[in-house]
């Protein structure tokens, strides 16, 4: 079993082959994050039935697929079914079968039906079909253990893991599957004979974020800025259009996902709902409000919960490092190389930004290092509502313990040495969050420094100091 990481959700998919009951799993998550390698592995390829859906096929293309999956596992009917109730009455049949494969350790009965929103193509019986198989059958065999799976989060979110009718408490777990953390991250570079620094990993995982299939197409013999290069430069790159594809493949109408992403990708520190409901391409009402939960459980966007108004002052920001780098690199169009951005302000500007995500989808590593793994913890963002400019503060840990850390994020190619200005800005910035939310407990100035801390007239204004290695 070739998996790296995922402990968690091995763990689920352990506990449905022991369980005692029907088991219906829907795994979901962004495109190329692994969902159906990880199912694929964990049974080692092995099911009673397996079949996938086909993107951009219609409904006859669609059961012919089905039927062609039916015959491979046993079924002997040569006639392409008519519709999908026909196509799972003939699933039924085939799993009734005596000779039918089960998992020679638990005896299960395993179903894997990949890509399922495809299935569900304009006007077809698809979801009446399935919600009939499971009500009627299926939700009555000890032994059966149905997984589905796609990349399609709002059509799983809608009809799966939200519907009131059919699915309405059918699904028995779900697995929502997230890109690698950095320690995955080198786990699978090391597996694959690609020779990174940890400084190296880091900025990798500021192109490419946590996505296993993007790091599986690393060339070993090449660094990682060719790596860039070859990839999403190159007029033949595997990840050239991946940005459009990554969108047309989640969202059946993407249009109004992606201008909320690239309104988010032009504020760093992120924007309200109702500033988002401003832009014109955006709109508001309950279609805003489900597409910002469409890409928040994507892993694209984070709900940032206001320190000063927790309940109506959240804003979004966009966390996902390979979205902001095509943002800002891959679809201007400006340049053809990734060696022209180097050194750039362009590229400056970014490095600071994609740490400061990198270290946002890395707080359970900032707590360890902290050493307060065990303590329970809040974690908010801060706006000024008075100062001008406006001071922020984009990782604020609250802890049970009476300690409130304020985080600070710098990405410099060698130790980072604050001058006065910025220590300057660092306590008015202090001194601001202190007069407006008038804290009860100890505030710690904490720097998230990818080289550390150079020790110098400022250094002391800082009570801890996490290094990039630190995060993994």
């Amino acid at each position: 079993m070739r998996i790296i990481g995922r402990n968690r959700e091995k763990e689920v998919l352990s506990n449905c082959l022991s369980s005692k009951r029907p088991e219906f799993v829907v795994v979901y998550g962004r495109r190329r994050v692994g969902k159906t390698f990880l199912v694929k592995e964990y049974f080692n390829g092995q099911f009673s039935f397996y079949a996938t859906g086909l993107s951009d096929e219609k409904t006859k293309g669609q059961l012919k697929a089905f039927h062609a999956s039916l015959q491979v596992y046993g079924c002997t009917e040569k006639k392409v079914p008519d519709d999908w109730f026909e196509a799972f009455t003939r699933l039924r049949t085939l799993l009734e079968t005596k000779d039918i494969y089960r998992d020679p350790v638990s005896n299960r009965r395993i179903v894997f039906l990949d890509e399922l929103p495809w299935m569900d193509t304009v006007r077809s019986d698809f979801k009446s079909a399935l919600e009939y198989f499971w009500n009627s059958w299926a939700s009555s065999q000890e032994d059966l253990l149905l997984i589905v799976c796609g990349s399609a989060t709002s059509w799983i979110m809608k009809h799966m893991l939200k519907e009131r009718k059919g699915f309405h408490n059918r699904v028995t777990r779900r697995i929502r599957l997230l890109p690698f953390t950095l320690t995955e991250c080198k786990a699978l570079l090391e597996y694959n004979g690609i020779v990174l620094t940890k400084a190296q990993m880091i900025e990798c995982y500021m192109v490419f974020g946590g996505i296993p299939y993007y790091l599986d197409l690393f060339d070993s013999r090449l660094s990682l800025a060719q790596n860039i290069d070859e990839l999403i430069f190159k007029p033949y790159g595997d990840l050239k259009d991946e940005y459009d594809e990554l969108f047309y493949s989640l969202f059946k109408k993407p249009e109004k996902h992606m201008a909320i992403i690239k309104a988010l990708s032009e504020s760093k520190s992120g924007k309200t709902r109702q500033e988002l409901s401003e832009v014109e391409a955006i709109g508001g009402g309950s279609v805003l409000t489900e597409n910002l939960l469409e890409l928040e459980q994507c892993g694209f966007i984070r709900r940032n919960t206001n320190y000063t108004k927790p309940t109506n002052g959240a804003y979004f920001q966009l966390v996902d490092p390979f979205v902001l780098f095509s943002l800002r690199f891959v679809k201007p169009h400006k340049h053809t190389s990734w060696m022209e951005y180097i050194h750039s302000p362009a590229y400056n500007a970014w490095r600071g930004n994609a740490f400061e995500i990198c270290c946002i989808n890395h707080v359970p590593k900032i707590k360890a290092a902290l050493g307060i793994t065990g303590v329970d913890t809040m974690e908010y963002a801060w706006r000024s509502e008075t100062s001008i400019p406006g001071a922020q503060i984009d990782l604020l840990i609250d802890r049970k313990d009476d300690v409130i850390n304020l985080c600070e994020m710098k990405y410099t190619d060698d130790v980072y040495k604050m001058d006065k200005a910025e220590y300057e800005r660092l306590m008015n910035r202090l001194s601001t969050f202190q007069k407006e939310t008038h804290p009860k407990k100890a505030i710690h100035m904490t720097l998230v420094s990818a080289n550390g801390l150079s020790k110098g007239n400022y250094a002391s204004a800082f009570q801890n100091v996490i290094t990039g290695e630190q995060l993994f």
